[in-house]
């Protein structure tokens, strides 16, 4: 269910899923009702993934008020972030006049005011069709990240940059810009292996879809150092999610690699 039908025509060229799952204490409206007044080509797809609390009563009252830009996708039951994602994705790009997609965390870990930056990024070249948000720590910049997941992350992206043979830096961080062309369609076409580290495996479909050729690969994805990123209490991540993601690493090889 959605407050806009497919392949209606939108007043704005750029649209952001945001998966939605228990965000009733998280979600902060103000802050997208007050983005999308100041920034009037881009909108917004949030994806209600089954939630048990008021989520989607809040989703519902949050688009009402603003129906050209602000819309959402009711998935019942719950399906994973990665589907919610993937299903966000599909709808957005049939919206008349969207030229970018791209989905960004709910607790807005990553400030929204980044996305206008995401969006310059990738215009920068034709050849760009995706922008990934980079956590590194640098001085001048806040990145607030707990040690351990940082350094989890270190020894995560490390297996995943040399399981695709690309110098990744970071996969998970839930900011990413995408050019809508025919080859994202076919990168989203079938639901993904896996459950949270749908990320990888979409580098991994790129890769198959560009026949193997990593240099053009390379040439595609373009990661953005963030300038603010804060670890906002309440994920829905957990420590044992790094080991079952390693398992889904093993997966993802083997299917596309």
């Amino acid at each position: 269910m959605t407050e806009d039908l497919s392949g209606r025509e939108v007043p704005a060229t750029t649209c952001i899923v945001v998966p939605c799952y228990n965000e009733e204490k998280r979600l902060r409206g103000a802050d997208f009702v007050d983005f999308i007044r100041k920034n009037s080509d881009i909108a917004f797809l949030f994806v209600n993934d089954g939630s048990t609390d008021n989520t989607l009563e809040l989703l519902q009252a949050l688009c009402a008020g603003n129906q050209s830009r602000l819309f959402y996708l009711n998935l019942q039951p719950n399906v994973g972030k990665a589907e919610a994602v993937r299903q966000g994705l599909l709808e957005s790009i049939n919206k008349v006049g969207v030229r970018f997609v791209g989905f960004w965390d709910a607790d807005l870990a990553t400030p929204l005011n980044a996305i206008p930056t995401f969006i310059e990024a990738i215009n920068e070249s034709e050849i760009r069709t995706m922008v990934f948000g980079a956590r590194v720590r640098l001085l001048g910049r806040e990145i607030h990240r707990k040690s351990s997941r940082h350094y989890l992350g270190r020894v995560f992206a490390t297996t995943v940059s040399v399981m695709l043979q690309l110098p990744v830096y970071d996969t998970q961080c839930g900011a990413k810009l995408f050019r809508v062309t025919p080859v994202l369609s076919q990168i989203l076409a079938e639901p993904f292996l896996s459950r949270w580290i749908f990320d990888v495996e979409i580098i991994a479909r790129l890769i198959r879809a560009e026949n193997g050729d990593r240099g053009k690969v390379a040439q595609e994805i373009v990661e953005l150092p963030l300038t603010k990123w804060e670890d906002v209490a309440g994920s829905k991540v957990h420590p044992l999610d790094f080991l079952r993601a390693l398992t889904e690493i093993i997966a993802i090889w083997r299917r596309y690699l």
